[in-house]
């Protein structure tokens, strides 16, 4: 695999988004029409208290990247009700086409008091290409269950061999507070199968091999058959410093499969790295990998967890 990097095609701070937001634009993901393409991220509000919730926004490009046609200026899905999972936000936010409407497959999270927040992952509907979505109702799809006890998120779907296929992640542990540093939690990619796409068979176990060590945090899948292999792409980092410290901040990681259950963690031929001097010269994350006529493309986020925006790259060769 190798990439060719095209910049950074979103600037946060540029946007029109700022007149009604604080920051960020994480986790952009595709989904392609006929003359352009749609990027669904989330950002961030701050609330009176002065903590913050994600919500879900979009901008439409041209093919190759280089104008911005449309901007959402509209709630694109509400955020959960009192006392549901995804009362504080919604962060990713994953869509796939399915015949005439677009599925989209939410990672909602609330707060908890011992530790930051928890997660699961939603559905929703959209029937007006993609502008507005309609949850299929108040609670999640997939959550947490006897062996992956919370922080289930990160919901990637595809279509393959005529199933459904989740790949996503949940949480194992969170360890200790101490006197340098709240709870921080370690999560892992795992995987499901469906046959309508709602309701989920979990095979409760970790697909891809720690590279850091034991405490390694996996995180947002993106899965792509290419010939006939799959390769995904994640992002992973250390449990501790990865706030502060460059080198234990997120990097892309890289697997290949070739049935979808047994994956081959193959990280130096990724083809794509941090940029020294530039925008993701300190981080890689959240990836989402696409086709469009013909070309294969990966959206991702750089330095400060996408705080900045984020940009593409483009697969090279055949």
């Amino acid at each position: 695999m190798k990439w060719k990097k095209l910049g950074q095609i979103f600037e946060f701070e540029k946007s029109p988004f700022k007149e009604r937001f604080v920051s960020h634009a994480q986790s952009p993901q595709a989904i392609v029409f006929s003359d352009f393409v749609r990027i669904y991220f989330s950002t961030r509000k701050q609330e009176e208290n002065g903590k913050f919730i994600s919500h879900v926004q979009y901008v439409d490009y041209s093919k190759n990247f280089k104008k911005i046609i449309n901007t959402s200026e509209h709630e694109v899905i509400p955020l959960g009700e009192l006392g549901c999972f995804d009362e504080h936000g919604i962060f990713p936010f994953s869509p796939f086409k399915f015949g005439e409407n677009i599925y989209a497959y939410t990672t909602g999270w609330t707060r908890r008091i011992s530790v930051d927040a928890d997660a699961g992952i939603g559905f929703a509907i959209s029937s007006d290409d993609g502008k507005t979505f309609k949850k299929f109702g108040n609670g999640p799809i997939l959550t947490s269950s006897l062996y992956e006890p919370f922080l289930v998120g990160d919901g990637f779907v595809q279509k393959l061999k005529d199933k459904f296929y989740m790949f996503y992640i949940f949480g194992q542990k969170w360890c200790e507070e101490t006197k340098e540093h709240a709870p921080e939690r370690v999560y892992k990619i795992a995987y499901a199968t469906s046959d309508d796409g709602i309701n989920w068979q979990k095979m409760n176990r970790c697909i891809i091999k720690d590279k850091i060590d034991e405490n390694e945090c996996q995180a947002l899948p993106t899965v792509i058959k290419i010939g006939e292999r799959y390769h995904m792409y994640f992002c992973y980092r250390h449990m501790i410093g990865f706030r502060t410290e460059k080198e234990k901040g997120y990097r892309l990681g890289y697997a290949y499969s070739d049935d979808l259950i047994n994956w081959t963690r193959d990280d130096i031929n990724a083809g794509i790295t941090t940029t020294e001097g530039a925008w993701d010269s300190d981080m890689m994350c959240y990836p989402n990998i696409f086709k469009m006529d013909g070309k294969i493309y990966l959206l991702y986020n750089g330095n400060e967890f996408g705080k900045y925006g984020f940009g593409v790259a483009e697969l090279e060769g055949e």
